[in-house]
Protein backbone atom coordinates (compact mmCIF):
# COMPACT_ATOMS: atom_id res chain seq x y z
CA UNK A 1 0.00 0.00 0.00
CA UNK A 2 1.29 3.41 -0.85
CA UNK A 3 2.55 5.64 2.22
CA UNK A 4 0.03 8.02 0.92
CA UNK A 5 -3.22 5.26 0.94
CA UNK A 6 -1.97 4.47 4.39
CA UNK A 7 -1.66 7.92 5.94
CA UNK A 8 -5.07 8.59 4.75
CA UNK A 9 -6.49 5.35 6.35
CA UNK A 10 -4.57 6.35 9.61
CA UNK A 11 -6.21 10.07 9.24
CA UNK A 12 -9.92 8.14 8.84
CA UNK A 13 -9.20 5.49 11.56
CA UNK A 14 -8.17 8.42 13.86
CA UNK A 15 -10.63 11.21 13.45
CA UNK A 16 -13.71 8.43 13.40
CA UNK A 17 -12.39 7.32 16.57
CA UNK A 18 -13.12 11.07 18.28
CA UNK A 19 -16.09 11.78 20.51
CA UNK A 20 -18.99 13.14 18.20
CA UNK A 21 -19.42 17.17 19.13
CA UNK A 22 -23.00 17.07 17.57
CA UNK A 23 -25.10 18.13 20.57
CA UNK A 24 -27.63 15.72 22.31
CA UNK A 25 -30.96 16.56 21.69
CA UNK A 26 -33.01 17.22 24.74
CA UNK A 27 -35.89 15.97 26.11
CA UNK A 28 -38.88 16.62 24.21
CA UNK A 29 -42.04 18.79 24.37
CA UNK A 30 -45.55 17.54 24.82
CA UNK A 31 -47.88 18.89 24.00
CA UNK A 32 -51.01 19.09 26.59
CA UNK A 33 -53.70 19.93 24.32
CA UNK A 34 -55.54 23.53 23.26
CA UNK A 35 -57.16 25.47 26.32
CA UNK A 36 -60.96 25.97 26.98
CA UNK A 37 -60.22 30.08 26.42
CA UNK A 38 -60.01 31.74 23.18
CA UNK A 39 -56.37 32.08 21.23
CA UNK A 40 -54.54 35.11 22.28
CA UNK A 41 -51.18 36.88 23.59
CA UNK A 42 -50.17 39.30 25.93
CA UNK A 43 -51.97 37.85 28.89
CA UNK A 44 -50.94 38.12 32.28
CA UNK A 45 -49.77 35.08 34.14
CA UNK A 46 -48.96 33.59 37.21
CA UNK A 47 -48.66 30.12 39.56
CA UNK A 48 -51.06 30.08 42.50
CA UNK A 49 -52.50 28.07 44.90
CA UNK A 50 -51.18 24.87 42.85
CA UNK A 51 -52.73 26.10 39.76
CA UNK A 52 -51.70 28.13 36.65
CA UNK A 53 -53.03 31.30 35.78
CA UNK A 54 -54.29 33.72 33.06
CA UNK A 55 -55.57 36.99 32.83
CA UNK A 56 -56.90 38.60 30.15
CA UNK A 57 -54.60 39.79 27.02
CA UNK A 58 -54.83 40.53 23.26
CA UNK A 59 -57.15 39.53 20.58
CA UNK A 60 -56.76 42.36 17.86
CA UNK A 61 -55.35 46.04 17.75
CA UNK A 62 -59.22 47.63 17.01
CA UNK A 63 -60.90 45.76 19.89
CA UNK A 64 -60.97 45.86 23.60
CA UNK A 65 -58.86 43.62 25.23
CA UNK A 66 -60.27 40.47 27.28
CA UNK A 67 -60.64 40.92 31.02
CA UNK A 68 -61.19 37.34 31.78
CA UNK A 69 -59.51 34.88 34.25
CA UNK A 70 -58.75 31.31 33.71
CA UNK A 71 -56.95 28.50 35.93
CA UNK A 72 -55.60 25.04 35.89
CA UNK A 73 -54.13 22.70 37.75
CA UNK A 74 -52.78 20.20 35.25
CA UNK A 75 -52.95 22.16 31.85
CA UNK A 76 -55.86 19.93 30.35
CA UNK A 77 -59.04 21.43 32.01
CA UNK A 78 -59.09 24.93 32.20
CA UNK A 79 -62.17 26.77 34.46
CA UNK A 80 -63.63 29.80 33.47
CA UNK A 81 -62.66 31.91 36.74
CA UNK A 82 -64.11 35.25 35.85
CA UNK A 83 -66.33 36.56 33.22
CA UNK A 84 -66.08 40.11 33.55
CA UNK A 85 -68.88 42.70 33.49
CA UNK A 86 -68.96 46.39 33.37
CA UNK A 87 -67.73 46.37 37.12
CA UNK A 88 -65.63 43.17 37.62
CA UNK A 89 -62.54 42.56 37.29
CA UNK A 90 -62.34 46.66 37.36
CA UNK A 91 -59.35 46.53 35.53
CA UNK A 92 -59.51 47.05 31.65
CA UNK A 93 -55.78 47.97 30.61
CA UNK A 94 -54.94 44.11 30.44
CA UNK A 95 -52.95 43.32 27.21
CA UNK A 96 -49.25 43.55 27.86
CA UNK A 97 -50.05 44.09 31.48
CA UNK A 98 -47.44 42.60 34.35
CA UNK A 99 -48.29 40.12 36.70
CA UNK A 100 -46.62 38.08 39.86
CA UNK A 101 -47.63 36.53 43.19
CA UNK A 102 -46.74 38.45 46.26
CA UNK A 103 -47.41 38.03 49.93
CA UNK A 104 -50.31 35.26 49.82
CA UNK A 105 -52.13 37.60 46.32
CA UNK A 106 -51.88 37.31 42.64
CA UNK A 107 -50.92 40.89 41.67
CA UNK A 108 -51.85 42.85 38.10
CA UNK A 109 -50.73 45.95 37.17
CA UNK A 110 -50.21 48.07 34.12
CA UNK A 111 -51.14 47.61 30.89
CA UNK A 112 -52.48 49.12 27.26
CA UNK A 113 -56.36 49.28 26.45
CA UNK A 114 -58.40 49.82 23.40
CA UNK A 115 -55.45 48.50 21.04
CA UNK A 116 -54.89 51.33 18.29
CA UNK A 117 -58.25 52.78 18.81
CA UNK A 118 -59.30 56.59 20.09
CA UNK A 119 -59.09 56.35 23.71
CA UNK A 120 -55.95 54.59 24.24
CA UNK A 121 -54.19 54.79 27.42
CA UNK A 122 -51.30 52.76 29.24
CA UNK A 123 -52.04 52.27 33.05
CA UNK A 124 -50.71 52.57 36.18
CA UNK A 125 -53.18 50.64 38.82
CA UNK A 126 -52.17 48.05 40.56
CA UNK A 127 -55.13 45.25 41.47
CA UNK A 128 -54.72 42.16 43.65
CA UNK A 129 -56.94 39.14 44.05
CA UNK A 130 -56.75 35.95 46.13
CA UNK A 131 -59.03 34.40 44.31
CA UNK A 132 -58.93 35.46 40.65
CA UNK A 133 -63.01 36.41 41.12
CA UNK A 134 -62.75 39.43 43.28
CA UNK A 135 -59.97 41.60 42.50
CA UNK A 136 -59.41 44.74 44.84
CA UNK A 137 -57.78 48.07 43.59
CA UNK A 138 -54.78 48.78 45.23
CA UNK A 139 -53.79 51.69 44.10
CA UNK A 140 -54.56 53.85 40.90
CA UNK A 141 -52.01 55.11 40.72
CA UNK A 142 -48.72 53.44 41.75
CA UNK A 143 -45.58 55.60 41.76
CA UNK A 144 -44.35 54.58 38.59
CA UNK A 145 -46.22 56.73 35.40
CA UNK A 146 -48.15 54.56 33.49
CA UNK A 147 -46.76 52.00 31.57
CA UNK A 148 -46.77 48.41 29.65
CA UNK A 149 -44.85 45.63 29.01
CA UNK A 150 -42.65 45.98 32.26
CA UNK A 151 -40.49 43.22 33.89
CA UNK A 152 -41.69 42.23 37.62
CA UNK A 153 -40.10 40.23 40.15
CA UNK A 154 -40.62 39.04 43.56
CA UNK A 155 -36.97 39.79 45.21
CA UNK A 156 -35.80 40.46 48.56
CA UNK A 157 -39.14 40.84 50.02
CA UNK A 158 -40.80 43.49 47.89
CA UNK A 159 -42.22 43.51 44.80
CA UNK A 160 -40.33 45.00 41.78
CA UNK A 161 -41.08 46.55 38.61
CA UNK A 162 -38.31 47.24 36.15
CA UNK A 163 -38.34 49.05 33.10
CA UNK A 164 -40.86 49.51 30.63
CA UNK A 165 -42.86 51.18 27.59
CA UNK A 166 -45.59 54.54 28.69
CA UNK A 167 -46.85 54.36 25.17
CA UNK A 168 -47.03 51.39 22.82
CA UNK A 169 -47.58 52.69 19.57
CA UNK A 170 -48.01 56.14 19.67
CA UNK A 171 -44.55 57.00 21.76
CA UNK A 172 -40.80 57.82 21.19
CA UNK A 173 -37.68 56.68 22.76
CA UNK A 174 -38.63 59.24 25.83
CA UNK A 175 -41.55 56.33 26.74
CA UNK A 176 -38.67 54.15 27.21
CA UNK A 177 -37.65 53.52 30.58
CA UNK A 178 -35.33 52.08 32.93
CA UNK A 179 -36.00 53.30 36.29
CA UNK A 180 -36.32 50.67 39.16
CA UNK A 181 -39.50 49.86 41.32
CA UNK A 182 -39.85 48.31 44.79
CA UNK A 183 -42.92 47.72 47.21
CA UNK A 184 -44.56 46.09 50.04
CA UNK A 185 -48.30 46.14 49.61
CA UNK A 186 -48.21 47.22 45.73
CA UNK A 187 -49.33 50.28 46.87
CA UNK A 188 -46.49 52.82 48.26
CA UNK A 189 -43.51 52.22 45.86
CA UNK A 190 -40.37 53.22 46.30
CA UNK A 191 -37.93 54.44 43.44
CA UNK A 192 -34.70 52.42 44.01
CA UNK A 193 -32.94 54.23 41.15
CA UNK A 194 -33.97 56.08 37.88
CA UNK A 195 -31.68 54.86 35.71
CA UNK A 196 -30.13 51.49 35.85
CA UNK A 197 -26.94 50.48 34.17
CA UNK A 198 -29.16 48.98 31.75
CA UNK A 199 -30.34 50.81 28.37
CA UNK A 200 -34.27 51.80 28.30
CA UNK A 201 -36.40 49.01 27.30
CA UNK A 202 -39.47 47.20 27.19
CA UNK A 203 -40.60 44.08 26.28
CA UNK A 204 -38.39 42.39 28.09
CA UNK A 205 -37.96 39.87 30.99
CA UNK A 206 -35.87 39.42 34.40
CA UNK A 207 -35.16 36.83 36.71
CA UNK A 208 -34.28 35.84 40.61
CA UNK A 209 -31.33 33.32 40.88
CA UNK A 210 -29.41 32.35 43.77
CA UNK A 211 -30.23 35.67 45.83
CA UNK A 212 -29.53 38.16 42.65
CA UNK A 213 -31.74 39.90 40.49
CA UNK A 214 -30.93 39.16 36.44
CA UNK A 215 -32.49 41.80 33.17
CA UNK A 216 -32.01 40.28 29.91
CA UNK A 217 -33.48 40.91 26.24
CA UNK A 218 -36.24 43.22 24.98
CA UNK A 219 -35.90 46.72 23.31
CA UNK A 220 -38.70 48.43 21.64
CA UNK A 221 -41.31 47.65 18.83
CA UNK A 222 -42.07 50.80 17.08
CA UNK A 223 -41.10 53.60 15.84
CA UNK A 224 -37.45 52.63 16.73
CA UNK A 225 -37.52 48.96 16.66
CA UNK A 226 -34.42 47.49 19.05
CA UNK A 227 -33.95 43.66 20.00
CA UNK A 228 -31.26 43.14 22.51
CA UNK A 229 -29.48 40.49 24.01
CA UNK A 230 -27.36 41.81 27.03
CA UNK A 231 -27.80 40.27 30.50
CA UNK A 232 -27.71 42.24 34.10
CA UNK A 233 -26.87 41.86 37.20
CA UNK A 234 -27.74 43.09 40.51
CA UNK A 235 -27.68 42.48 44.36
CA UNK A 236 -29.74 45.44 45.74
CA UNK A 237 -31.66 47.16 42.53
CA UNK A 238 -29.48 49.95 42.36
CA UNK A 239 -26.12 48.78 41.37
CA UNK A 240 -25.93 46.74 38.19
CA UNK A 241 -23.11 44.84 36.38
CA UNK A 242 -23.16 43.78 32.61
CA UNK A 243 -22.73 40.20 32.78
CA UNK A 244 -22.78 39.99 28.93
CA UNK A 245 -23.16 42.82 26.02
CA UNK A 246 -24.11 39.91 23.86
CA UNK A 247 -25.58 36.55 24.98
CA UNK A 248 -25.90 33.27 22.52
CA UNK A 249 -29.11 34.10 21.88
CA UNK A 250 -30.33 36.40 19.29
CA UNK A 251 -31.77 39.40 20.18
CA UNK A 252 -35.59 39.60 20.88
CA UNK A 253 -38.40 41.31 22.27
CA UNK A 254 -41.83 39.70 23.08
CA UNK A 255 -40.23 36.09 24.85
CA UNK A 256 -41.09 34.97 27.82
CA UNK A 257 -38.45 33.40 30.28
CA UNK A 258 -38.67 31.30 33.92
CA UNK A 259 -36.40 30.05 36.16
CA UNK A 260 -36.24 26.62 36.30
CA UNK A 261 -33.95 23.38 37.95
CA UNK A 262 -31.80 26.78 39.04
CA UNK A 263 -31.92 27.92 35.49
CA UNK A 264 -33.04 31.11 33.96
CA UNK A 265 -34.49 30.44 30.82
CA UNK A 266 -35.33 31.89 27.68
CA UNK A 267 -38.14 30.77 24.97
CA UNK A 268 -39.22 31.85 21.68
CA UNK A 269 -40.00 35.57 20.96
CA UNK A 270 -39.52 37.77 17.90
CA UNK A 271 -36.79 39.97 15.92
CA UNK A 272 -37.06 42.05 12.71
CA UNK A 273 -35.02 40.26 9.65
CA UNK A 274 -35.42 43.11 6.98
CA UNK A 275 -38.38 44.27 6.76
CA UNK A 276 -40.15 40.83 7.91
CA UNK A 277 -41.27 40.01 11.68
CA UNK A 278 -39.46 36.51 12.50
CA UNK A 279 -41.11 34.65 15.37
CA UNK A 280 -38.42 32.47 17.53
CA UNK A 281 -39.03 29.28 18.68
CA UNK A 282 -35.86 28.39 20.31
CA UNK A 283 -35.02 27.31 24.00
CA UNK A 284 -31.77 28.92 25.98
CA UNK A 285 -30.48 28.49 29.76
CA UNK A 286 -28.14 29.41 31.82
CA UNK A 287 -26.98 29.26 35.81
CA UNK A 288 -24.97 32.69 35.74
CA UNK A 289 -26.02 34.84 33.13
CA UNK A 290 -23.20 35.04 31.19
CA UNK A 291 -22.69 31.70 29.82
CA UNK A 292 -26.17 30.38 27.56
CA UNK A 293 -26.62 26.98 26.54
CA UNK A 294 -29.13 26.11 23.88
CA UNK A 295 -31.57 23.04 24.50
CA UNK A 296 -32.42 21.56 21.27
CA UNK A 297 -35.65 19.16 21.23
CA UNK A 298 -36.68 16.87 18.65
CA UNK A 299 -40.06 17.67 19.57
CA UNK A 300 -41.19 21.35 20.43
CA UNK A 301 -43.85 23.70 20.24
CA UNK A 302 -44.14 25.99 16.68
CA UNK A 303 -42.18 29.43 16.40
CA UNK A 304 -44.15 32.44 19.06
CA UNK A 305 -44.03 35.58 20.66
CA UNK A 306 -45.62 36.60 23.56
CA UNK A 307 -46.50 33.46 25.06
CA UNK A 308 -46.95 32.56 28.67
CA UNK A 309 -44.20 30.71 30.80
CA UNK A 310 -44.96 28.68 34.04
CA UNK A 311 -43.43 26.71 36.20
CA UNK A 312 -45.34 24.39 37.71
CA UNK A 313 -45.62 21.19 38.98
CA UNK A 314 -41.51 20.77 38.62
CA UNK A 315 -42.07 20.82 34.54
CA UNK A 316 -41.82 24.30 32.38
CA UNK A 317 -44.72 25.03 30.81
CA UNK A 318 -45.91 27.51 27.76
CA UNK A 319 -49.18 28.33 26.58
CA UNK A 320 -50.67 30.46 23.91
CA UNK A 321 -49.13 33.83 22.19
CA UNK A 322 -48.98 34.86 18.48
CA UNK A 323 -47.58 31.85 16.43
CA UNK A 324 -49.36 32.84 12.70
CA UNK A 325 -52.12 32.93 14.09
CA UNK A 326 -52.60 33.41 17.84
CA UNK A 327 -53.46 29.87 19.45
CA UNK A 328 -54.30 28.65 22.79
CA UNK A 329 -52.18 25.76 23.15
CA UNK A 330 -50.31 24.33 26.36
CA UNK A 331 -47.04 22.82 26.30
CA UNK A 332 -44.85 21.52 28.79
CA UNK A 333 -41.33 19.91 29.24
CA UNK A 334 -40.08 17.83 32.00
CA UNK A 335 -36.24 17.40 32.15
CA UNK A 336 -34.54 14.18 34.06
CA UNK A 337 -32.67 14.30 37.05
CA UNK A 338 -29.44 14.08 36.01
CA UNK A 339 -29.66 16.88 32.80
CA UNK A 340 -26.87 18.99 32.58
CA UNK A 341 -24.76 16.75 34.55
Amino acid sequence: MPKFVRWLAACVTFFTALPCSAQTPGPDWVKVGDAAWQSRDSQGEVVFNDRMWIFGGWFDSYKPAPRDVWSSADGKTWDLVLQPDDQNPGWGHSDLAFSLTFGGKMYFMGGWFNGRLPGHSSSNAVWSSTDGSAWEKVTEHAGWSPRIASAVAEFRGKMWVLGGLEDYYFGDDSNLKNDVWSSTDGKTWTLVTEHAGWSPRAYHQCAVLGDKLYVFGGGNYVPNYQALNDVWVTEDGEHWEQCTGAASWPGRIWFSSAVYRDRMWVLGGAHRVGDNWENLGDVWYSKNGRDWDELKSNVIWKERHEHSAYVHRDKLWIAGGHAKPLNNEIWSLELPSDFDR
